[in-house]
């Protein structure tokens, strides 16, 4: 995690951002005639970042898209960070300094989120991390607010931990030790951690989460986070789902590995996301009560693995036939939501890597969502993404899509037909729901192979920002 620190002004020779707009006058910035002249012509070939070197330092302005407005110009500002980071890393530069002179905070944070998102890296596993690490270890930014500052820390804080998690590989984080990486950041942060064994899980008749597990040589764990302040502002209280597939190989169902299973180690996308969402939080202290349901275990062609054709007893009574047993993320969420009515909830929001019809039909830069919740809620989480720049797409649930998930000799089957994948998935999880309930299909932009921005190759930590940005919206600005 690279050091961000509150200054009250740029320092006279250290490299300086600068966010400006049009019209500056060259001798508030300390500039030669020459400099000024370049940065004229510069802006004449309509360029938005301009770097001037000083030796020693640099000066570097960053211009406003003005084709751009409202998110989408938040979201020129993050890649205009994200530029800025990689700039830094080809010219060898430690520390750099963020300065706003256009008298909007919210492009100077979206600026250094752009810079400290882009700056992650995954490097547990080289010998030798340090022919790897990037040069930038230092984000100064000037500010009179040490709240946003602070707020920034964290949320990044927190998309680092998600992505480190789903980066792990099996080989270091089953099941069991995710539980211990749960509780262990649960008592660094101040949340509330439960973990349920196996013992407790069949006590529990969750069918769905130990017919997946039963092709593992790892037990299965039911995890409960719980952020409960003082004064919380919602009576009722919000829940957050994860779907914990630790590794997924399609079970009997095996899946192809080029391409698919090579990198299901981010099958629990999903639970790191609201591992990172209640860990921010903790650490913000926003009064919200939210409790994250995380269930987990691996997906594996054992020789007592669950097979297409079994009947499985889920937690809420109904009786699913396994068509498919790579159809596994929704087993183990149906019993989760289930789970999830105890609570008496205002609203359950569940994320989930579900299915690649998801993907194909949004791709890797938005997520797929459908649900029961009001017009307004979802208004609401619409409105959080396009804000915070992962975006959301809402699909229907009508009716007619529960019909292809009807069973001949069960309540209902794991799979429907080749069509509308994505809303077959949720009309499944739908029926063991009994409350408000939003399901987010967050296949595409959960995993990616190729760095696009400020979110780097691998894990991206997609649903943490959103659902933060969500909770402000719908909990804290009413």
């Amino acid at each position: 995690m690279m050091d961000i620190y509150r200054l009250k002004q740029c320092e006279t020779e250290s490299t300086c951002i600068f966010l400006v707009e049009n019209g500056l006058d060259h001798l508030d910035f300390g500039l030669t005639l020459e400099e000024k002249a370049y940065l004229d012509k510069s802006r004449e070939k309509k360029l938005r970042l301009i770097f001037i070197n000083r030796l020693t330092f640099w000066k570097v302005f960053v211009f406003p898209d003005t084709e751009k407005k409202d998110a989408a110009l938040q979201e020129s500002f993050r890649l205009d960070g994200a530029e800025i980071q990689q700039w830094a890393s080809k010219n060898k530069i430690s520390e750099i300094l963020l300065d706003d002179r256009t008298g909007n905070a919210s492009r100077l944070i979206a600026v250094g989120e752009g810079i400290a998102l882009r700056n992650y890296q995954f490097l547990k596993y080289f010998a030798d991390p340090s022919k790897k690490q990037n040069s930038l270890v230092k984000l100064g930014i000037v500010s009179s607010s040490e709240k946003l500052i602070s707020e920034l820390k964290i949320i990044v804080q927190a998309i680092y931990f998600t992505r480190d998690l789903v980066n792990e590989p099996l080989s270091t984080l089953t099941a069991p030790f995710f539980a211990e990486e749960i509780k262990a950041l649960g008592e660094k942060t101040g949340f509330q951690v439960e973990v349920f064994d196996k013992q407790k899980i069949e006590s529990l008749k969750m069918g769905g989460l130990l017919a997946v597990n039963k092709g593992s040589i790892d037990p299965p764990r039911f995890c409960i986070l719980s952020h409960d302040p003082e004064k919380a502002v919602n009576e009722k209280t919000l829940v957050l789902v994860g779907k914990g597939v630790m590794y997924d190989t399609g079970g009997l169902s095996l899946k192809p590995t080029p391409n698919s299973m090579d990198y299901m180690k981010s099958d629990m996308s999903g639970a790191a996301a609201v591992l990172g969402v209640i860990y921010a939080l903790s650490c913000l202290n926003w009064p919200v009560r939210v409790i994250g349901l995380i269930p987990a275990t691996d997906n594996r062609p054992d020789g007592n693995a669950y097979v297409p054709g079994d009947i499985i007893k889920m937690h809420n009574g109904l009786f699913v036939e396994v068509l498919n047993t790579d159809a596994e993320g929704r087993m183990i969420l149906a019993d989760a939501l289930s789970y999830a009515g105890k609570y008496d909830p205002d609203l359950v929001i569940d994320l989930a890597t579900l299915t690649g019809s998801a993907a194909v039909a949004v791709g890797t830069i938005g997520t797929v969502a459908m649900g029961n919740a009001s017009p307004q809620i979802f208004n609401t989480l619409i409105d959080a993404g396009d804000s915070s720049y992962e975006r959301v797409v809402q699909l229907p649930l009508w009716e007619e899509y529960g019909k292809m998930m009807e069973s001949e000799i069960a309540d209902l089957k794991n799979i429907g037909g080749r069509e509308a994948g994505a809303i077959t998935a949720g009309k499944f999880l739908e029926r063991f729901t009994s409350y408000p309930w939003i399901h987010l299909d967050i296949a595409g932009p959960a995993y990616i192979q190729t760095g696009d921005g400020y979110r780097t190759a691998g894990g991206t930590g997609t649903g943490v920002r959103l659902l933060l940005e969500f909770i402000r919206r719908n909990y804290l600005s009413k």
